[in-house]
């Protein structure tokens, strides 16, 4: 393969899983590291990758994909981190799902469950609830973000400040490596803070691409995040950061 186009192909893997490894990408293509290295240094020379230690990464920008386009990215892996999730989650008790493909997923996989009460500023969650008649459902209000379904502002943040969740199964954008969580959307950031402070318990589901990555806009901390659903194991920094703070981190293979 030419050299142009093992980088395109570089670069359409690193769009679709967030991030390359040297190692990886070496045995994929079926030359040495070196060359690899030189390919990842050449594209991030041009401004379409961001180079870091043992890879690169997709470039975050200031603005999210669009929904449907992640809706089909990694969903071996979101399928895996929903279950996961879902399992955590007893019946009979009161649930808060934001916006997100991740949290959509673990949705679906509550379908079986029972005596729910499950609150939700995401379209796509509610509509799939429908399917589960042993569940009530309550949608915030708020401004319609027409790219995703969101309902965000200050209605929706007024009526999850009515509630105290026995749980909140959140994601986000991007998780940096000082462990913040972080997004694209300054109203969907205020509705999440809101919602970490309104639970007893919070569960994140943020798979591989997400991680070490950048958005312009802070959530909050992993502190404040009792589990994180993640389907492959988190870097040494963040990990030990999450053992300090007593955040469980739980891999779904």
């Amino acid at each position: 393969m030419s050299q142009s186009f093992r980088q395109q192909e570089i670069q359409e893997i690193a769009r679709r899983d967030g991030k390359v490894i040297v190692e990886d990408l070496a045995a994929h293509f079926g030359v040495t590291v070196q060359t690899i290295r030189r390919d990842l240094t050449d594209m991030a020379d041009e401004g379409t990758l961001d180079r870091v230690h043992g890879g690169a990464l997709y470039p975050s920008g200031v603005s999210n994909i669009e929904y449907e386009e992640r809706r089909d990215l990694n969903q071996d892996a979101k399928s895996r981190m929903a279950r996961a999730c879902a399992r955590a989650i007893p019946d009979g008790v009161s649930v808060f799902i934001n916006i997100g493909t991740s949290t959509e997923a673990v949705a679906n996989e509550l379908l079986s469950h029972s005596n729910l009460l499950v609150v939700t500023n995401n379209l796509n969650v509610a509509n799939r609830l429908t399917k589960n008649p042993d569940s009530e459902v309550v949608v915030t209000g708020g401004s319609l973000r027409r790219t995703d379904g969101g309902l965000v502002g200050a209605l929706a943040t007024r009526t999850i400040e009515q509630f105290k969740f026995d749980y909140a199964v959140i994601g986000c954008s991007a998780v940096d490596e000082d462990g913040d969580l972080l997004d694209f959307d300054m109203q969907e950031v205020t509705v999440s803070q809101t919602i970490i402070r309104h639970a007893r318990k919070v569960l994140l589901v943020a798979d591989h691409s997400k991680i070490l990555r950048s958005a312009p806009a802070r959530i909050g901390s992993m502190r404040e995040i009792d589990a994180c659903y993640t389907d492959r194991p988190l870097p040494g920094v963040l990990k030990r950061k999450c053992d300090e703070w007593g955040t469980q981190v739980v891999v779904a293979g």
